[in-house]
């Protein structure tokens, strides 16, 4: 069992999400930054799609009741485990009563915990993710809450103790392919995107990344009919200024859509914290 001492701004549940469910109006969420996530789960030995925590600015202590193993990845961060120093990327041992505090990224947003055995919280629609737009799993912590923890084999091993890590970009440049709506925008707009740099905005969340900067001039007016949404997409609302979708976006939109992220890019997008320059270019250099 791990008691939640102090949540932090936003601590939340998170797996791999609940794929399959759009049709019915369920986004997938699951960690917002899931690489991150799955490499906390390899470090204790766990599934990658074991349930852990993403700490939105960090802030987070807790407290182990049974001693176990834990890591921390993502956002990098402080951590102190029973009042000791604690390295990030890399499984530490909690022993039974001591406390495990997180500090504040100074880069990056979401960092991850991972604890072995994975979180044992009653799942929903087959994932124990939080959904901050559906309000499907468990709420977010608060302090005093209790989470219980699952159990492995005795024979999952922990094979590592060091993961090496790439630093989070200042700046970073996210690849987008055009489309599915570029031709509701100007001849230039793409050219706009992929030369302006935008500034992250404090009301972006886990739904989006809302950004400011150049707008981007729509060619025609009105809206669409409403169409299925995926992560990564760039909505662009009449104000002119692109919504990046997140884990828990909307499953369907009537907002025209001008480019997609690429893949590989969501996990940088997901570390995005209000005031950052981010820049865009298309995929494949054109």
């Amino acid at each position: 069992m791990i008691e939640v001492v102090r949540p932090g701004p936003l601590t939340t549940v998170q797996d791999l999400g609940r794929p399959g469910h759009a049709h019915l109006g369920v986004p997938c969420s699951g960690a917002a930054d899931r690489p991150s996530l799955c490499l906390a789960n390899r470090l204790v030995g766990n599934p990658e799609d074991a349930a852990g925590l993403e700490m939105t600015f960090g802030g987070a202590v807790l407290r182990f009741h049974r001693s176990g193993w834990a890591a921390v990845t993502g956002a990098p961060v402080p951590l102190r485990v029973g009042g000791r120093p604690a390295a990030m990327n890399a499984p530490c041992h909690v022993p039974a009563g001591a406390c495990l505090e997180v500090g504040v990224p100074r880069i990056g947003v979401r960092s991850y915990l991972a604890v072995r055995g994975g979180l044992a919280v009653d799942p929903v629609l087959g994932s124990r993710s939080t959904d901050l737009l559906s309000g499907l799993g468990p709420a977010p912590l608060r302090g005093g809450d209790r989470l219980p923890v699952g159990r492995l084999p005795a024979d999952a091993p922990i094979l590592v103790d060091q993961a090496p890590v790439a630093p989070l970009p200042e700046e970073p440049v996210l690849r987008i392919l055009p489309g599915p709506r570029d031709d509701w925008f100007t001849d230039d707009a793409l050219g706009v995107l992929t030369t302006e740099r935008y500034e992250v905005t404090a009301e972006s969340n886990r739904v989006g990344i809302r950004l400011t900067g150049r707008p981007l001039r729509r060619a025609r007016e009105g809206e669409l009919p409403s169409e299925g949404m995926v992560t990564g997409a760039l909505q662009v609302p009449p104000n002119g200024m692109p919504i990046i979708f997140l884990a828990d976006h909307p499953t369907t939109g009537g907002y025209p859509v001008i480019a997609v992220l690429a893949g590989r890019d969501l996990p940088v997008a997901a570390q995005l914290r209000p005031g950052q320059k981010v820049r865009f270019r298309l995929h494949g250099g054109r």
